[in-house]
């Protein structure tokens, strides 16, 4: 028996090392191969019906702590009860706002009137415990089943801020009246016992709670590509029965049903024609935007507009069976096929939370053991865990990545999340959808040639007074071009479109025609052929620069098209491009990136289409003209919103450059920590030093990451 695919939503997740611990517990199944992506929150799950069933893949996600949601065939997922993004933002600005007084009354001594101590511990006690309580519940759910992660470095560290304070204000000096605060830099971990650290506890809760917020908000827009791509589809169609044409919505249409298609109006459905001549704009679904010429026994899909002309076409694919459905599922399941990225600080905790939790124990009990006071020995193991706070840790990721976005997007480059970053480092080969990304996306008229002594300015004012009573696309970039240079175009009488050939008419006494054969377009009047005029998709001024942009990072560029080979070619040979695959139809783009990565490269996509959507989705990194559809930009990585394909070298080298800080962020923000615990063990670092060292190293953190407002776009230099 075949394998049976199924999408599995998971619920509980926090990290790239909780998407890993669900896959490995539903591989550890007889008969089931699953990839489960923390960014969708979705366990791809292929499995053998004979060897398990859905149950025992919900009841393996469980015993990994978390929860799957199991969904009948068919089934849309339901929209959970609780919006994650609502929730934070909540426990942000409320937790913000009973930080900030915490924060005040501990650093402006004269803030600090008799019992101010109290009211910090009832402002930070709901900030830590409710504030933070998303860590603490992941926390806890990883020391069930023995894993720590991040969540736990959190949780660790706030609550040993917390609880250090508690201690201190209810069994040492620090509950007194006269207790002040004082800025004291003293070496020895006795020094503390009448210091309390609550504005640690509040502020490392807010300042992780703004990552994650940011992660949840860029999380919950995810799901909008596959929407935005169903909505691309017409809603209603003009379906003929008994002769009439009936207004029905797009669910009651059957297959064999015939319906009209008026000019401007979307095709309902993919069908083939049975009436009726016209051009179909398919750039929405293909990329492409050259219109195609239809006729009796051509075969359409649905979502394509129609320029000009009443057709009458039957229904042949309906719902998910259509070329848009089949696109949007292409786009799940190239998403659902990305491995999760393990990110560098969880890493790091899987291994440094057991060992600091160890040393801080071994710590109290040598110091009591050596004969110290208990304050002693308690205040030095407190210095272990304070020292340990990930406050850096937390923010090496979150500001490397809130700088280098917001610098991005100054330049008109949208970067979607840290996942994305290391792909940007590894990629070899950046594919290059020619139409829309290399070119403009739309039709220009680039040569005249005149002969039998026409000249350019009758050429123009006669054909262009018979394209412009045309609605075909070429006819109107002729029209264009001939008012441009012309001026005003004289009146047109007795205009015919004749299909597969062109456009007659009359003008100013003669009898003329445009027509479109073979690929060229001819101007005759009064018999006589007068010229041959050139229409095409002109490459974007600035693509042969950014060709060259993208060579000096390493990478080597290929177009790809559904253009012809003659056409590819010379657009390449204009922008500076080797490499060139052309005629490959809409739902090829997808396999032809395959193809690239199985071959052992690794491969970037640009592309604005709702056609290259599988594609940018497919490759280890995707990057959407901005200027392109909304689907495509979701179900990219990186989005240029200026349409300018220079900005791809700008976008890879922001984000290159975003992740050498955040690496280095992490680096020193671990090496601070290897270094301190040392002299905490030995008693060397009282709460307040480690409180102040973990302050500097945040500050280091936050200042490295904000070089990165000077990066400067190729762009900008001109």
């Amino acid at each position: 028996m075949s394998a049976v695919r199924l999408d599995l939503p998971i619920e509980g997740m926090t990290c790239a090392s909780c998407a890993a611990r669900v896959e490995k517990k539903l591989n550890k199944l007889e008969g089931v191969a699953a990839t489960v992506n923390y960014a969708t929150e979705t366990a791809t799950v292929q499995y053998d019906p004979e060897q398990a069933e859905p149950e025992a893949l919900a009841k393996a996600v469980e015993s990994a702590g978390y929860h799957a949601v199991l969904q009948a065939e068919g089934e849309v997922a339901a929209q959970p009860a609780r919006d994650p993004v609502r929730e934070l933002r909540v426990r942000l600005v409320v937790s913000a706002a009973l930080t900030l007084p915490v924060l005040l009354l501990a650093m402006v001594s004269p803030l600090q009137f008799d019992y101010w101590q109290w009211l910090s511990l009832q402002l930070a006690t709901p900030v830590v415990f409710w504030g933070g309580w998303p860590f603490h519940r992941a926390a806890l759910v990883n020391l069930r089943h023995g894993a720590a992660t991040m969540d736990t470095l959190i949780s660790l560290g706030t609550l040993a801020a917390w609880g250090w304070s508690v201690v201190a204000l209810f069994f040492l000096d620090a509950g007194l009246p006269g207790m002040r605060m004082k800025f004291d830099l003293s070496f020895g971990a006795g020094g503390a016992s009448g210091e309390i650290y609550l504005e640690v506890a509040a502020i490392v809760t807010v300042l992780i709670l703004v990552g994650r917020f940011l992660e949840a908000r860029a999380k919950g827009r995810a799901g909008e590509a596959i929407k935005s791509l169903l909505e691309l589809g017409a809603k209603e169609a003009r379906v003929l029965r008994d002769g009439q044409e009936l207004l029905v919505p797009i669910d009651d249409l059957r297959v064999d049903d015939r319906f009209v298609v008026r000019p401007g109006e979307k095709i309902a459905t993919d069908g083939v024609v049975e009436e009726g001549e016209s051009a179909l704009d398919q750039s929405m679904l293909t990329g492409e935007s050259v219109p195609v010429e239809v006729q009796p026994g051509s075969e359409v899909a649905g979502a394509t507009i129609n320029t000009y002309g009443r057709l009458v076409v039957r229904a042949t694919k309906v719902g998910a069976e259509t070329a848009l459905a089949q696109i949007g599922r292409l786009v799940t399941e190239a998403q659902a096929g990305k491995a999760p990225v393990q990110r560098l600080a969880d890493r790091v905790s899987a291994i440094f939370v057991p060992i600091v939790i160890a040393v801080a124990v071994l710590t109290l009990g040598f110091w009591l053991g050596a004969s110290a006071t208990p304050e002693f020995a308690f205040a030095a193991a407190v210095a272990v865990l304070i020292i340990a706070c990930p406050c850096a840790l937390g923010l090496a990721t979150p500001t490397a990545l809130m700088v280098g976005t917001g610098r991005g997007a100054q330049l008109g480059i949208l970067i979607k999340g840290p996942e994305i970053l290391e792909q940007t480092r590894r990629i070899g080969t950046i594919v290059l959808d020619k139409t829309g990304t290399v070119t403009e996306g739309r039709m220009e008229l680039v040569d005249v040639a005149p002969v039998n002594g026409a000249t350019r300015a009758d050429i123009l004012r006669l054909a262009g007074a018979v394209e412009a009573a045309s609605e075909h696309p070429i006819a109107q970039a002729v029209a264009v071009t001939a008012r441009n240079e012309v001026g005003a175009l004289p009146a047109v009488s007795g205009f015919r479109n004749v299909p597969g050939i062109g456009v007659l008419g009359v003008v100013d006494g003669h009898e003329i025609e445009v027509a479109r054969r073979d690929g060229a377009i001819t101007v005759s009047w009064d018999g006589t052929p007068r010229a041959t005029l050139t229409v095409r998709d002109t490459v974007k001024e600035s693509s042969p620069e950014a060709v060259r942009q993208l060579k000096g990072l390493g990478l080597t560029p290929v177009l790809l098209t559904g253009d012809d080979e003659v056409t590819a070619q010379r657009v390449a040979d204009e922008v500076g491009i080797e490499r060139v695959l052309a005629e490959v139809l809409p739902q090829e783009k997808e396999a032809e990136i395959r193809r690239l990565q199985d071959a052992g490269e690794v491969v970037a996509m640009v592309g604005d289409g709702v056609n290259d959507a599988p594609a940018l989705a497919r490759a280890d990194l995707g990057i959407a003209i901005g200027t392109g559809t909304d689907v495509a930009i979701e179900a990219s990585d990186l989005t240029l919103v200026s349409g300018d394909l220079r900005g791809a070298a700008d976008a890879i080298r922001l984000a290159r450059r975003t992740l050498r800080t955040i690496k280095g962020n992490l680096f020193w923000a671990f090496a601070y920590n290897v270094a301190a615990i040392p002299l905490a063990v030995a008693g060397y670092l009282n709460p307040i030093v480690a409180a102040a060292a973990m302050a500097f190293s945040s500050v280091f953190v936050v200042t490295n990451s904000l070089r990165l407002r000077r990066f400067h776009s190729t762009r900008e230099a001109r």
